[in-house]
């Protein structure tokens, strides 16, 4: 399960209202309005930079959706 805190910094990181967008953990990026391949970049940086962890760029690129992404953070910060 995703948590808030992940959905804020993806909210905040493409500019859009928690309230406005519904993401659960089978949520992808194309669901979600302004997640192009341009604003991936923003999205991976500002969850490296809040939760204090580095992914590695085959890591990211495994992750389907934003379950998967929670799960390589939570096993950053374990």
């Amino acid at each position: 399960m995703i948590t808030e805190r992940l959905k804020k910094i993806i909210c905040d990181a493409l500019e859009i209202e928690t309230s406005d967008v519904e993401i659960d953990d089978e949520t992808i990026a194309s669901q979600v309005p302004g997640w192009d391949s341009l604003n991936h970049v923003n999205v991976i940086t500002a969850i490296e930079q809040d939760f204090g962890v580095k992914f590695k760029g085959i890591e990211v690129l495994k992750c389907k959706n934003v379950g998967d992404l929670q799960n390589l953070v939570n096993s950053k910060i374990s």
